[in-house]
């Protein structure tokens, strides 16, 4: 049975999409089979695995709407190793046509029941805000991954994720877990880095994953190029801490 993990941080700009990339390549680097959900309408997920956003055929947003199956809008053979459910701004209508349909909160739930057994992980890039299409991702998903900077606001903004995902537990998805906090963008350098560290640690506990992601240019570098940083720059930094990253959720959740 496969593992349905959704990366969701309501707050922009904290390495959410680039983590679903770079996961999703390092987990197929170790002979998992890897599919990535872009249900973000910037559609970063997709450019980062080499699709052009621009000229879909079809998106998950065909998938949502019950105009196409899951199967016949993920993209396969692609150089990165994992396949894509692509998706781009097409997503902004979702929100507004998904508010009047049937299951409105199940839509991605059912749909990926059609082709979960085909994955060892399923990854589902969300929006960076908690709308409509997270909702589903959170009903779809058994695990929650949360990418968070070491930043002032980091907290207060995770304290409001973190209750919508008890909320959805509670009412839809009981199956639904925190898999894991992941620091991104990380620089042990400065001591607001090391202050935000000890709350978290304080806090979270066990829920903390040990790895944590630094401030890297070849990660960044990585996106325009189509591919992750571990293709791009495969000894770079950025690369590496990913490779640790899947590792370690290979034994968290005995992927």
């Amino acid at each position: 049975m496969s593992q349905i993990i959704a990366l969701t941080n309501q707050k922009g700009g904290v390495g959410k999409s680039t983590s679903a990339v770079n996961l999703a390549a390092s987990l197929a680097a170790l002979d998992r089979r890897i599919l990535l959900v872009d249900l973000d309408p910037q559609g970063h997920a997709s450019m980062g695995s080499g699709i052009d956003k621009y000229a879909l055929e079809k998106s998950v947003l065909d998938v949502l709407l019950g105009e196409t199956s899951a199967s016949d809008a993920i993209v396969r053979g692609l150089p990165v190793n994992y396949d894509v459910l692509p998706g781009n701004g097409d997503l902004t209508a979702a929100e507004v046509e998904l508010l009047d349909s049937d299951q409105r909160q199940s839509r991605l739930s059912l749909a990926l029941q059609t082709v979960a057994d085909d994955y060892d992980v399923v990854l589902i890039d969300c929006p960076p805000s908690l709308n409509m299409l997270t909702v589903n991702a959170l009903t779809a998903a058994n695990g929650v991954l949360i990418p968070l900077q070491c930043e002032f606001y980091a907290l207060e903004g995770l304290s409001a994720l973190l209750d919508t995902v008890e909320q959805i537990k509670q009412s839809i998805n009981p199956d639904l877990a925190v898999s894991g906090i992941l620091r991104t963008m990380y620089d042990k350098r400065t001591s607001l880095t090391r202050e935000v560290d000890k709350q978290l640690r304080d806090f979270f506990g066990d829920a903390l994953l040990k790895t944590t992601i630094p401030r890297n240019v070849k990660v960044a570098e990585a996106p325009s190029h189509g591919l992750p940083v571990t293709q791009y720059a495969r000894f770079s930094r950025g690369s590496q801490a990913y490779r640790v990253l899947a590792k370690e959720m290979i034994r968290r959740l005995s992927l």
